[in-house]
């Protein structure tokens, strides 16, 4: 499916990662490369007309994020260097300034990293309360588990859609609505889910979502912060510098510009973001509808194909999108990994940056399989077929 538009797949690899990073179609390298060589001018800086070519594609970038997302204005796109940036950003720039001693946080132990790390920090600044919703026994959120730990001073719920190892969808429309019956707000984590279905922010009702462009066949450096207008308002920018400001003359004279500028000082990533456009565009002609339902289709063919082979312990099997988390009973998940390699096959190995997972599966490390829609059958065939012999794996691994 569109394998031809990827250069990368004229290797001979087969890229079975795309959790951590997906692949790049020749239009957004091509993209990057014309910013390069024909109008390498800063954006919202020059008087001149490379320079202004440089700010309409930057902004029609944030307009085809705007209308990818269906939020109802411009204003509410924010560039920043990646998912982590654009966490950090909420919750430094916004909740730091609202919680107080003894306000709760509600996470899970299966978020990412950079969905908890800000979290303990600003718990630890202002004394709020960090709360994990429990896990069914499918390690997946339900809403009768959240609404067992929400509390009148529950504050902010933060949750991936999708989470990077269980890769289960959460039923996010449901928790949004709960939470905002009880005034609190809800962040929503999109790095695993805005590049692989049709996310509608206005129609979900979320308040924060963050998503990195280069899971969804954009550049790496360039991360996305949605914010509803008058939450995106109210956050303090983190970094203060060149394009945010209108003026300053001394401490209390720093005036600032409007959303979303404020919030993104310093020169940007501009080959990056208008980079974007085009993995913007790309998604739009294959279809969200029809990504999921491929990586549905490959994920189904992948658990029948696992499920054959005795010594594979999958851990996420009920999941429903496109992540495999699974070990060869016996083998350090590395080893295995290490092992694939040698033939080519790219798949992840290790904690996936999910370390408090540990607690929900009982083991720290696991191998995992994150597929997107130009990964095919024959590939999974090919992983399956090594997978097979463990006497042949332990072999290699000496």
């Amino acid at each position: 499916m569109y394998r031809e538009d990827f250069p990368m797949l004229k290797q001979d690899i087969i890229y079975l990662d795309n959790g951590a990073t997906s692949l790049k179609p020749q239009c957004v390298i091509d993209k990057m490369v014309d910013y390069y060589e024909n109008y390498s001018a800063n954006a919202h800086r020059g008087d001149y007309d490379i320079s202004f070519k440089v700010d309409l594609e930057y902004e029609n970038t944030r307009e085809l994020v705007r209308d990818f997302i269906n939020a109802k204005r411009k204003e509410e796109i924010v560039f920043t260097s990646g998912a982590t940036d654009s966490i950090n950003l909420i919750v430094n720039g916004f909740f730091a300034n609202l919680l107080e001693r003894g306000d709760e946080i509600i996470l899970t132990k299966t978020e990412h990293a950079s969905n908890i790390m800000p979290w303990f920090r600003v718990a630890g600044n202002t004394g709020a309360i960090i709360k994990y919703i429990p896990l069914d026994e499918n390690s997946f959120v339900t809403l009768d588990n959240l609404k067992s730990v929400v509390t009148p001073n529950t504050k902010v719920i933060s949750i991936a859609h999708i989470t990077n190892v269980v890769g289960d969808v959460r039923p996010i429309k449901e928790i949004i609505k709960f939470a905002h019956e009880n005034n609190i707000f809800v962040v929503v984590d999109g790095a695993q889910s805005v590049p692989h279905m049709s996310i509608d922010v206005t129609d979900l009702d979320i308040d924060f979502l963050f998503f990195s462009a280069h899971k969804m066949l954009g550049p790496t450096g360039v991360g996305i912060l949605y914010a509803k207008y008058e939450l995106m308002n109210n956050i303090e920018p983190i970094n203060l510098g060149g394009g945010m400001n209108e003026s300053f003359d001394s401490t209390e004279k720093m005036i600032l510009k409007e959303i979303p500028t404020r919030l993104e000082a310093g020169t940007p990533n501009i080959a990056g973001v208008i980079g974007f456009s085009e993995a913007i565009k790309y998604l739009q002609k294959v279809g969200m509808d029809n990504i999921e339902k491929r990586e549905k289709e490959l994920r189904n063919y992948l658990i029948e194909k696992l499920l054959t082979i005795p010594h594979i312990d999958i851990l996420n099997l009920e999941s429903d999108s496109g992540i495999v988390a699974f070990n060869v009973e016996g083998i350090f998940s590395e080893d295995v990994s290490y092992y694939l390699n040698k033939y080519n096959v790219c798949v992840r190995a290790g904690n996936h940056c999910a370390k408090l997972t540990k607690d929900v599966f009982g083991i720290a490390n696991s191998l995992r399989v994150s597929l997107y829609f130009y990964n095919t059958e024959s590939e999974i065939d090919s992983l399956v077929e090594l997978l097979k012999n463990k006497d042949k794996i332990m072999k290699e691994m000496l």
